[in-house]
């Protein structure tokens, strides 16, 4: 978090773990989250903005945050490689000219277990990144709809965000497979 600056977007802020520390620190944030419920938990903890709103439907005017958090492994909601490249691409539009990304994911190569090993050879069979998964949360008698979800290698990370108007400017390894990117805001437009 010690990266973080001016106006903030927190995607998929859950329960505002991360928004309600920056707020406390004295940014501007705001926290969106697909979930109702879980906008209303943010609110209730204290956070001061809070929306309902999924990462497809993220659109804001030019220059509307410095910094971006995708955490808690919530680079996956970006899906799958078009629809993540779509995406940041228009942060590129919404953001100041030196924005930052702070993302959260796994490298999904960093396993020795058969059922992943499995699934990501049928994700390239069908012609999907080896790990994209398609899940849904359960929490008791809750359940979402299904959706896409993706865990990327630092070098797949690099070549979604190739054209995109973003770089890797570092990676923070927590010592097994998760990893944080710290992702730069190019002066360059992302090419179509």
């Amino acid at each position: 978090m010690e990266f973080a600056r001016g106006r903030i977007l927190d995607i998929g802020c859950g329960a505002a773990r991360h928004s309600l520390y920056l707020q406390e620190k004295g940014f501007d944030v705001l926290g969106i989250d697909v979930s109702p419920l879980a906008v209303r938990v943010c609110r209730l903890r204290g956070l001061k903005k809070a929306e309902v709103m999924s990462i497809e439907d993220v659109d804001f005017k030019p220059d509307s945050f410095e910094t971006i958090l995708v955490m808690g492994n919530n680079f996956g909601l970006f899906g799958g490689f078009e629809k993540a490249r779509r995406l940041l691409k228009r942060f590129h539009k919404m953001t100041s000219r030196n924005a930052l990304i702070i993302a959260e994911t796994r490298d999904p190569y960093k396993t020795d277990n058969p059922a992943h090993l499995e699934y990501q050879e049928l994700n390239r069979k069908r012609g999907r990144m080896s790990g994209q998964l398609r899940i849904r949360i359960r929490f008791r008698k809750y359940a979402t709809r299904w959706f896409d979800y993706l865990i990327v290698s630092k070098a797949e990370m690099k070549e979604i965000l190739k054209g995109t108007g973003w770089k890797v400017k570092g990676f923070i390894d927590s010592g097994d497979s998760g990893y944080v990117a710290l992702i730069d805001k190019e002066t360059s437009s992302p090419t179509a």
